[in-house]
């Protein structure tokens, strides 16, 4: 997507977290299922995860690791949301895991379209999600897994500016059982979503969900 670069005039990583937390100490992560150190975690589990991600974070001497776009993964596999007709498996946005508690910023100017507390197992729990019109086009960014003192922040139409504290990163419990993460997605057109938005497809639905959720690092220069 041409325009998202764009956006991102300086070619400079756009942060999503805590400015205070420094480019250089985020890390990628493979949370694939081609990766085969997953072969002894059951990353399902909240708490496998997070011993995957804490071994990662320190092996590499980093504090946010980062990555998802298209990734098929075995992270859902517990849930009944996501093995209902053909298994979805493949993440539409792009993660990043650290602390609970996080201050998630906003990357570019914004209004608040929609926010909900998508509570059912395996879903976002707190979901925010901006509006932005830039240079004649249209979008929308999803901010999940957020903490309830987030919801706070929000009402439909409220402006956030680039920089904005958006809320912060929840615990297992309130994230619908993730180990502590921002999901990230950009989306094209919403159609009659409000407050979330599918952000795990089956292979069938691939090319539909790529086409409308094209990869956050085309803005965000990772």
């Amino acid at each position: 997507m041409d325009f998202l670069a764009k956006l991102n005039t300086e070619r400079m990583p756009i942060l999503l977290l805590d400015g205070r937390i420094a480019y250089k100490h985020y890390c990628h992560i493979d949370l694939s299922v081609h990766n085969p150190e997953l072969k002894t975690f059951s990353i399902s589990d909240a708490s496998q995860c997070q011993r995957y991600i804490d071994l990662v974070l320190e092996r590499k001497g980093c504090k946010v690791a980062y990555g998802g776009y298209l990734e098929r993964r075995n992270l859902y596999s517990k849930s009944e949301r996501f093995s209902e007709g053909n298994m979805r498996d493949i993440h539409l946005g792009m993660d990043f895991w650290c602390k609970a508690g996080t201050e998630v910023i906003a990357p570019l100017d914004g209004v608040v379209h929609s926010f909900n507390n998508n509570l059912d197992n395996g879903n976002y729990g707190p979901t925010l999600i901006l509006e932005h019109s830039i240079a004649s086009v249209t979008f929308y960014t999803l901010y999940g897994h957020l903490s309830l003192k987030s919801l706070s922040l929000y009402k439909n139409g409220k402006l956030f500016k680039k920089g904005a504290v958006l809320g912060w990163l929840g615990t297992p419990d309130v994230n619908v059982g993730y180990a502590p993460h921002l999901h990230f997605q950009i989306i094209i057109n919403l159609h009659e979503f409000r407050g979330d938005y599918p952000g795990v497809c089956a292979e069938k639905d691939l090319e539909l969900y790529k086409s409308n959720c094209p990869d956050p690092n085309h803005l965000l220069q990772l």
